[in-house]
């Protein structure tokens, strides 16, 4: 029987593996090897790994994990969890179960793209959710956001850190006078009207189209769609789930536990907004949690 079976093997469940590595704990990680940063180019914001492609990161975590005789890399999904405390199984897409003492969720999140013609090709390169991840590379250039909700107006006062040409396109969303103010305040440009596609050249934006035919010309174009976790393991065991502006997450505890006794959840599937450098605290935290748990 393992310790700790991951579900999961991205930045934070590799994060949680070395924690519990490191402790002597007995650990078996399933991976599918399809991260939600896969998109990406480069990861940034991690120290000692700023500007590095996220596969190659990966890579060098599984050769350092290789050190561990105690933990264990499966390239495979899991179909089912099931159990309780000191006594969880989980079945593998190759047919195996797997027995554990404490499981580990961190399989993530799948976005949920728009059906923009052109938004899937961008995605990652040139339409990007997050300031912190990409934003700097892209300073002082012409920002868009499409608008999603009421937090894109807290993203519209976040923005002016990295740049002061921002476009808020409305979507078709009714934006109130009290808003309106503040852009204009801040100099932000409201465009009104339906998004009707992205234009680009192989994944680098050139402007966003709208229903009427008008095309506005960018550099960078910001979106939140929403997001869904990537396998439904949390159904079965009956785990709590939270709605936010930008999807269902997992509901954790101070210590990452869910709502389930000895379930931790870590990374996106439990803040869908979390950067790679909170996905591999989380994870961290996660795994040294799931280990403390276990002294007798």
């Amino acid at each position: 029987m393992d310790d700790v079976v991951i579900i999961g093997g991205s930045f934070a469940g590799l994060s949680a593996a070395l924690q519990l590595g490191r402790a002597r704990r007995k650990v078996t990680v399933l991976d599918t090897g399809l991260p939600r940063n896969r998109f990406a180019g480069h990861s940034h914001g991690l120290l000692g790994h700023d500007h590095r492609p996220p596969a190659d990161i990966l890579h060098l975590a599984r050769q350092q994990l290789a050190r561990y005789p105690t933990v264990r890399l499966v390239a495979s999904g899991a179909t089912t969890a099931s159990g309780t405390l000191d006594d969880f199984a989980v079945r593998t897409e190759a047919g195996d179960t797997l027995q554990a003492r404490r499981l580990l969720l961190s399989y993530g999140v799948t976005d949920q793209f728009p059906s923009l013609p052109g938004f899937a090709e961008c995605w990652g390169k040139s339409v990007v959710p997050c300031p912190y991840c990409d934003g700097f590379e892209v300073a002082d250039q012409h920002w868009g956001l499409i608008y999603s909700g009421p937090h894109s107006l807290h993203m519209v006062m976040l923005y002016g850190d990295w740049t002061n040409r921002l476009t808020l396109f409305a979507d078709g969303h009714p934006v109130d006078a009290e808003a309106r103010a503040d852009l204009a305040r801040r100099n932000v440009a409201l465009v009104e009207g339906k998004v009707s596609a992205i234009n680009h050249r192989h994944g680098q934006i050139a402007a966003v189209e709208l229903d009427d035919g008008r095309q506005i010309a960018l550099d960078v174009l910001f979106a939140h769609p929403r997001n869904r976790p990537s396998a439904d393991l949390h159904s079965p065991l009956g785990l709590e789930l939270s709605e936010g502006p930008f999807g269902i997450a997992l509901t954790i505890d101070d210590r990452r536990q869910t709502s389930l006794p000895g379930v931790y959840a870590a990374g996106d599937l439990a803040n869908p907004m979390a950067s790679v450098t909170l996905a591999v605290a989380h994870g961290a935290m996660a795994g040294v949690f799931a280990q403390q748990s276990m002294l007798v």
